[in-house]
């Protein structure tokens, strides 16, 4: 069954009538409610406008009005890559092969 990816909230921040930052969630999901197959995982954001690290700036997105911004440029922000792997891996792990418990012995007698 196919991931199922919703952009479910979407915070901007904004400086002068621009959006400067935005908060993003996803949700990711994997099979059918109620099902055993069943798997959601949601994956934030907050990503500014630009960002500087040792004094190398790196522009993400051109602050313009909340307005302005469409759905998808919101969902191209997110690093949906890099969350798929992750979700992948998730689901890998609790529903497809999940860690198994050791189970215990009450009956067990110690060798004499």
């Amino acid at each position: 069954m196919a991931v199922k990816k919703t952009l479910t909230s979407a915070k901007p921040f904004s400086e002068g009538g621009k959006v400067t930052r935005w908060s993003l969630t996803m949700q990711y999901e994997q099979g059918k409610e109620g099902e055993a197959d069943y798997y959601t995982s949601d994956r934030n954001i907050t990503i500014d406008a630009a960002e500087t690290d040792d004094g190398v700036t790196v522009n993400n997105f051109t602050p313009k009005a909340e307005k302005d911004w469409t759905k998808k440029e919101l969902e191209d922000l997110c690093p949906v890559a890099k969350w798929d792997e992750i979700f992948a891996s998730q689901y890998d792990s609790v529903i497809t092969n999940p860690k198994k418990e050791p189970v215990v012995n009450n009956d067990f007698v110690i060798p004499s």
